[in-house]
C-alpha cells in the first residue's frame, strides 16, 4: 500500500463511530480549558502555577515575579488539591521557602543566575536527597533520610531550581501504577478513578495538574512515557547513559536500563531541564563521556524532509483500536508538516521475558538481603520481583543479555533506514485504579506488564523516546503518541516533538483536578 492510500485508509478509520478525538476536537470528560485559571482562593493562582518552567524562570530573572510568589502559592495549590491525588509523599516546605527567599536576594543582587534559578520543581522519590526522607516507594525504607544527593539531584540543585518536594512512586519503581504500602495510591487528574500510569505516577499528576512547574521522573521500563501518556504531559526517556544515574534508582544493574528525564508541560521545559542533568559524570561508568548537545537549538527546525516510520504494534503488541486510530492520525500529521512517513512493517519478538529476568535480578541483588527480616513489609509486586530474580540462574541472565543485544542490534540497523519511529506510547488508555487490563483487542494479555508492550522495549534498547499528548479517548482520558529516536538522538525527539506541539498544542488544556 503506497502512502497516499494508507493515509486515506487510516483517516477513514478515525471517522468511525465512538472513536476518539484529537487535540483539536476533544471530549468534555476530564477537562477544563478556561481562560481564567483562578481556582478561587485569595492569592492563589492557577495561571501563575501552570507558567512555563522558560516563561518563570526568566519572570524570575526579570523581577517581575519573585521565586517566593511562586513557591508559596504552589504549597496552597498542593494544600487544597494533593489530597485527591495523592502525588506527593513528602514536601520540604520549610527549606523551599527558605531556598525561595535566598533565590529572590541573589536576583536583587544581579549575580550570575542558573537556568532554572528559582524555579519550584519537584522529584521522583527514587532518587536520593540530602537530608529529606526517600523511600524509593517502600515501606522497607519508610523513614530513611539519605546524607547524600544524587547526581540529578546536585545538578537540579545547582540549577538553581526549588525541591518543593519527592512524588509518589510505586515501590522500587516496578510497576506502571503508582501503588505502593506508604499509603493512598496516586490518581489521575483527569478522572481520580484512573491510574495515572506509573512509577513516576507521582510526578506527572503533579505536572499535570499545576502542582510544580516541572519534575524529574525516572525510566526503566516507561516509567516516564507510561504516566505523560496517561496523565496528558510530555515526558522524555533520553539516551541510555546521556544522565548519570550516581545515587539514583538504588540499584546498579538496573540502571543499564534506567535513565531519569523530565516531566513536563511543553517541550521547550523538557529541553532546558534535560539540559540541567545531562552530560557526563565519572562516578557513573555508564554515563556517556561526551558532552551534551544543544537540545533547545533545534526546536524550531520542524520536520521538512525527515523520514518516519509508523508502527501500530511492533508485530507482536495486542493494542485498544481506539488507541491506534487516534495516535496514527498524529503520525500522519507529520506527513502534512513536511516529513515523509511509512509504515514500517516491523516483525519484532516480545522481550519481556529477557527484560523481566534483568530487571528482577537486579532488584534481588540490590533488595533480597532483606528478605529475611522485613519480607512483609514489601508490597506482593515488589516481592515477586524479588522472588523471580532470586530463581534466575547464570545460564537464565546469560540467554536474556543475548536477546537484548541481538533486539539492540536490530533497532540500530532500523534506524540506519529511518530517522525516527512512531508508535503508540501504550496499548489503551488510563484505566482504573488496580484493575489492569487482562484483555486487549480480544487477546490475553498479562495484566501487570501486558499494558505498556511500546516501553520497555525502548530501554533493553538503550535509546530515546518520548510521549507526546494527541488526543483524548471517548471517555476523555488522554492518549500519547511514542516518539522513539536512536541513541544520541535527543535533540531530533525533541525537535519533532516540538513541531507536533506547535500544529496539535496540548499545554492549555487543564484536568479536572486543577
Amino acid at each position: 500500500m503506497g502512502v497516499s492510500q494508507w493515509c486515506a485508509a487510516a483517516l477513514a478509520a478515525i471517522i468511525a463511530p465512538f472513536i476518539g478525538t484529537d487535540l483539536r476536537d476533544r471530549p468534555e470528560a476530564g477537562r477544563q480549558n478556561r481562560p481564567d485559571y483562578s481556582i478561587g482562593r485569595t492569592g492563589m493562582s492557577a495561571e501563575l502555577a501552570f507558567m512555563s518552567a522558560v516563561d518563570l524562570a526568566q519572570n524570575i530573572r526579570e523581577k517581575k515575579i519573585s521565586s517566593l510568589e511562586a513557591t508559596e502559592n504552589f504549597f496552597e495549590r498542593i494544600d487544597l488539591l494533593d489530597p485527591q491525588l495523592h502525588s506527593y509523599l513528602t514536601l520540604c516546605q520549610d527549606q523551599a521557602l527558605a531556598d525561595a527567599r535566598a533565590a529572590d536576594e541573589a536576583v536583587q543582587k544581579s549575580g550570575e543566575l542558573g537556568p532554572l534559578h528559582g524555579v519550584p520543581i519537584s522529584i521522583k522519590d527514587l532518587e536520593l536527597t540530602k537530608g529529606v526522607r526517600t523511600t524509593m516507594g517502600s515501606a522497607v525504607f519508610r523513614d530513611r533520610v539519605p546524607d547524600m544527593d544524587s547526581i540529578v539531584v546536585e545538578r537540579v540543585k545547582t540549577s538553581g531550581a526549588i525541591m518543593l518536594g519527592k512524588t509518589n512512586t510505586p515501590e522500587f519503581g516496578q510497576s506502571g501504577t503508582t501503588e505502593n504500602e506508604l499509603g493512598e495510591p496516586c490518581r489521575n487528574p483527569w478522572n481520580t478513578e484512573r491510574t495515572p500510569g506509573g512509577s513516576s505516577g507521582g510526578a506527572a499528576a503533579a505536572v499535570a495538574a499545576g502542582l510544580c512547574t516541572v519534575s524529574m521522573g525516572t525510566d526503566g521500563g516507561g516509567s516516564i512515557r507510561i504516566p505523560a501518556s496517561f496523565s496528558g504531559v510530555y515526558g522524555i526517556k533520553p539516551t541510555q547513559g546521556r544522565v548519570p544515574r550516581y545515587g539514583g534508582y538504588g540499584r546498579p544493574a538496573a540502571n543499564h536500563f534506567s535513565q531519569s528525564g523530565p516531566i513536563t508541560r511543553t517541550v521547550a521545559d523538557s529541553a532546558l531541564l534535560l539540559q540541567v542533568v545531562a552530560g557526563p559524570d565519572t562516578r557513573d561508568v555508564n554515563s556517556l563521556r561526551t558532552p551534551a548537545p544543544d537540545f533547545s537549538a533545534t526546536l524550531g527546525a520542524g520536520v521538512k524532509g525527515l523520514k518516519l516510520a509508523w508502527s501500530s504494534d511492533y508485530g507482536f503488541a495486542a493494542v485498544d483500536p481506539e488507541v491506534v486510530a487516534i495516535t496514527k492520525k498524529a503520525a500522519l500529521l507529520f506527513g502534512e508538516m513536511g516529513a515523509t512517513v511509512e509504515d514500517s512493517k516491523l516483525k519484532l519478538e516480545d522481550p519481556f521475558d529477557a527484560f523481566w529476568d534483568i530487571f528482577a535480578t537486579a532488584a534481588f541483588t540490590s533488595y533480597g538481603h532483606l528478605l529475611a527480616e522485613r519480607r512483609d513489609d514489601f508490597s506482593d509486586y515488589g516481592l515477586k520481583s524479588l522472588l523471580h530474580g532470586e530463581s534466575r540462574t547464570g545460564a537464565d541472565m546469560s540467554r536474556s543479555i543475548y536477546e537484548i543485544d541481538r533486539l539492540g542490534r536490530r533497532m540500530e540497523e532500523f534506524f540506519d533506514n529511518f530517522d525516527l519511529l512512531l508508535t503508540p506510547t501504550m496499548a489503551v488508555p488510563a484505566f482504573p485504579i488496580e484493575q489492569r487490563p487482562s484483555v486487549i483487542a480480544g487477546r490475553e494479555v498479562e495484566p501487570f506488564w501486558g499494558f505498556l508492550p511500546f516501553t520497555y522495549l525502548i530501554n533493553i534498547t538503550g535509546q530515546t523516546a518520548a510521549s507526546v499528548p494527541c488526543g483524548y479517548s471517548a471517555d476523555g482520558m488522554p492518549i500519547g503518541l511514542h516518539i522513539i529516536g536512536p541513541r544520541g538522538a535527543e535533540a531530533k525527539v525533541l525537535q519533532a516533538s516540538a513541531a507536533f506541539e506547535q500544529a496539535q498544542p496540548w499545554s492549555g488544556e487543564r484536568p479536572g483536578v486543577s
